[in-house]
């Protein structure tokens, strides 16, 4: 009988136990939670690209001249209008002699006395100034005290008063501004000059832009050469080829002349020279005949001589 007991106890707790093994492998098999923190990192933010404008340089070409093959320091003074030791000055040049092709030199002053002159600009000019229309009938400038009560007599007699006092509103009269014109004429550099002839002698060449940059006239041999207007010795020597014996006045800031082939200089650089004046006598250096070639430039630029000079 305890046999029996023992057998079914065991039994029965193998029964259990195997319950037990089935209930556990029919349980799900779940992943295994893990709890993600937030990154503390910031994300990186990529600036952007700043382009930089593009700046161009400052123009300091004006008032330069770059040396070409054959240039000499006096003939690109004579061709700006201005004096060779000037140029030194400016350029600081130790040997005036010695220039070299592609050296750029200052042919204007320094502290770029060259100006442009500019009128003033006048304010709104050609705009009509008119004052705003004032309507009385609309624009009532004290308020009515006396209300009536509505009715159709009433309510004609204030239109008639209306009426009346729109139609003797005063009319205003409308002005209009005439801008001041403002007129300004270029100096004549001409008129603070007073020409003469240089010599007196027949013209053997006239001016040509190309060929010829100013007057041949004929002479005699040591004949007078005098200063066609006053000025300042800006150049006298033999330093310019095709010149020979040469002086140049100054005459105004933009305005000088050019005396060639003389036969001797009586005057120096840096003098005063009055109108008329005795500055050289006529020869033939550098030339294959007694003549004066004569010439007038504005800024360094040769003109015809012949619209400065007096008729005769």
């Amino acid at each position: 009988m305890k046999k029996i007991q023992q057998i079914l106890q065991t039994g029965l707790a193998v029964s259990v136990l195997a319950g037990l093994a089935a209930c556990t492998t029919n349980l799900p098999n779940k992943a295994p939670v893990v709890e993600r923190g937030v990154d503390p990192r910031p994300a990186e933010v990529v600036a952007p690209e700043v382009i930089k404008p593009v700046v161009k340089a400052p123009d300091n070409t004006r008032g330069t001249y770059v040396v070409k093959r054959g240039d000499g320091l006096y003939r690109i003074a004579l061709d700006h209008g201005q004096s060779y030791s000037d140029l030194v000055a400016w350029n600081d040049l130790k040997n005036p002699n010695d220039i070299k092709v592609g050296q750029v030199l200052r042919v204007a002053p320094p502290d770029g006395s060259q100006t442009t002159q500019t009128s003033g600009v006048v304010a709104n000019a050609g705009l009509e100034v008119r004052p705003l229309p004032v309507n009385p009938a609309t624009n009532k400038t004290a308020p009515r005290g006396d209300k009536r009560p509505y009715s159709e007599a009433n309510l004609a007699e204030l239109q008639k008063a209306d009426t009346v006092v729109a139609a003797v509103a005063p009319v205003t009269k409308t002005e209009t501004i005439t801008p001041v014109k403002v007129t300004e004429s270029a100096p004549a550099e001409s008129e603070s000059v007073e020409w003469m002839w240089p010599v007196d002698g027949k013209v053997l060449t006239t001016f040509d832009d190309v060929k010829n940059k100013g007057f041949d006239i004929g002479g005699k041999l040591g004949q007078d050469v005098l200063a066609a207007g006053a000025g300042k010795v800006m150049y006298a020597g033999s330093g310019i080829r095709g010149y020979g014996n040469l002086v140049i006045i100054k005459h105004t800031s933009n305005l000088l002349s050019a005396y060639a082939h003389n036969k001797a200089i009586l005057v120096k650089e840096g003098q005063a020279i009055n109108k008329g004046q005795k500055i050289a006598e006529m020869g033939n250096s550098d030339s294959d005949t007694v003549k004066l070639h004569f010439e007038i430039r504005v800024q360094g630029k040769p003109v015809d001589p012949g619209r400065y000079l007096p008729a005769r």
